[in-house]
């Protein structure tokens, strides 16, 4: 069996094909300036939506070069936990549900941990 073996050839690490007989989809280089002073150039197929904004290794946003900023989308504000709880309970319940802890509490019949 290895007087078989293919010596000086890697199998499957290079295509065997050639490049006769194809075609690369046309190109173009967007320029997207960073605020840092950072340029990325990127490649783009002709018929690709090219994003306005893209984000830099330094992680700031980088504009697309004599583009204008896009507007930031409107967004939901975050929902804290005094929300979700204003959502179940009023604050008259809550204030009384404070005063009913607060007595076990100085009863002894709670622990602080509790």
């Amino acid at each position: 069996m290895p007087d078989r073996s293919l010596r000086g050839m890697s199998i499957g690490a290079k295509s065997m094909e050639s490049d006769e007989g194809v075609d690369f989809a046309p190109r173009f280089q967007a320029y997207y300036d960073c605020p840092n002073g950072h340029t990325i150039i990127l490649p783009f197929a002709t018929d690709a939506e090219v994003p306005p904004v893209w984000e830099c290794r330094c992680g700031e946003e980088a504009l697309l070069r004599d583009a204008e900023r896009p507007e930031p989308k409107a967004t939901k504000p975050q929902r804290t936990h005094w929300d979700m709880l204003l959502e179940r309970r009023t604050v008259a319940e809550l204030e009384e549900l404070l005063d009913e802890r607060l007595e076990l509490l100085r009863a002894g019949k709670l622990r602080r941990g509790a």
